[in-house]
């Protein structure tokens, strides 16, 4: 029954049985992130790079550099995978060796024997979600960017005409926090030194009656003094009633704008590299377009990044209510059960996206109803069980 000691300084105040069970799930996980990350790594990016250095002249240690940025996205898209696993596996030992039989023998259900495994998969739902927050967000875009700078260094790694960014700040209105926008930019060219053409709408004071519109020729950013300097503009001042209270012409005119333009400049992240508060401001972006199908698409998005995390759940009910039931099958079995469970699950999920997208269900319901029929499917099974 395992190492009682090592299960007692891992898993320290709980009991033996659980500390028994939850160290017999951690081996299969471990084991399915390793297997799972590895598969999910070739098929996703290993055989395109192997490709690129052969054909394109890709550094080897670009390549590697790429591969370890994009292997946290792959460990999480196995963490579910690995939790269906786990629990297939470990339930399944437990009755081909008849010791589901004794600890019902014992009086304990099925629901507590499953308990563990619902709990590591409320751990494993933390860790994915700060995975998919934190971590995968800026490592998928620094490895996109160093794939970019490593095959086109003649290419920009930013936009270069037509640039419009919007800034939104978080206000209180009647008791609700609401989001609305602060500054609007727009800068016809941008060489990577000097803008050209710029219109600028300032509303970060409108709350104290003050706005302004910044019209110039040209605009370079002073890095010493963190300031902008532009040349040939005229100032709009605008009075709270929308009325110009004041027009300033300047041939040279310093002002402080709230990024740099390279952060102006910088080309939109795919919408599966952004964080969910960056998915959140895009959406914001996106409504100033009232491109009512691309901001359909990204509320899709946002409830698919919401829901993903909770699939560990699903999966560890799924998982031990089928290993829990009397089997004969081996380890190769269940890894070849959770791979079908897997490959279901994921296209319901991306049909349901589809759906979503194409509007015949909500955002929400695009996101979230895979959970719901896997929480039904693995709540019946585990009741059938449970007889």
């Amino acid at each position: 029954m395992g190492n009682p000691s090592l299960s007692r300084v891992l898993l320290p105040g709980i009991s033996v049985m659980d500390r028994y069970i939850v160290t017999q799930l951690l081996m299969p996980f471990l084991f399915g992130v390793g297997a799972f990350s590895s598969i999910i790594l070739a098929v996703g990016s290993l055989f395109d790079l192997v490709r690129q250095v052969a054909e394109a002249g890709l550094p080897l240690t670009v390549a590697i550099e790429v591969m370890a940025l994009k292997l946290p996205q792959y460990v999480v898209y196995a963490f579910p995978m690995s939790i269906l696993l786990s629990g297939m596996m470990t339930y399944g030992s437990f009755s081909a060796s008849s010791e589901i039989i004794a600890f019902r023998s014992c009086g304990i259900s099925v629901y507590r024997l499953i308990l563990p495994a619902l709990i590591l998969s409320f751990v494993v739902t933390g860790i994915t979600f700060f995975f998919n927050e934190m971590l995968v967000p800026a490592a998928s875009q620094r490895a996109t960017t160093t794939l970019t700078r490593a095959l086109k260094q003649d290419k920009p790694t930013f936009n270069t005409d037509n640039i419009v960014k919007p800034i939104f700040k978080e206000i209180e209105r009647n008791g609700k926090k609401e989001q609305v926008l602060s500054w609007l930019f727009y800068a016809e060219k941008f060489d990577g030194k000097t803008m050209s053409g710029l219109t600028i709408l300032d509303r970060s004071q409108v709350d104290k009656g003050f706005s302004q519109i910044i019209n110039a020729k040209s605009a370079v950013f002073d890095t010493n003094k963190n300031t902008w300097d532009f040349e040939n503009g005229t100032i709009y001042l605008i009075a709270p009633d929308a009325s110009y209270r004041n027009i300033v012409t300047f041939e040279h005119q310093q002002l402080q704008l709230p990024k740099s333009p390279f952060e102006f400049a910088a080309p939109d992240k795919n919408l599966d590299d952004m964080s969910v508060a960056e998915s959140i401001d895009y959406l914001e972006t996106v409504k100033l377009s009232g491109d009512s199908k691309k901001m359909t698409t990204v509320a899709v998005t946002i409830q698919r990044k919401l829901a993903f995390p909770f699939v560990c759940i699903v999966f560890s009910l799924m998982g031990a209510a089928m290993g829990i039931r009397p089997q004969r099958s081996g380890k190769a079995t269940s890894f070849g059960v959770s791979v079908l469970l897997i490959f279901g699950y994921y296209l319901l999920m991306f049909v349901c996206a589809a759906l979503g997208q194409a509007e015949i269900i909500s955002p929400f319901l695009a996101g979230w109803l895979p959970n719901f029929i896997g929480l039904a499917i693995g709540g019946w099974l585990i009741a059938q069980v449970a007889k």
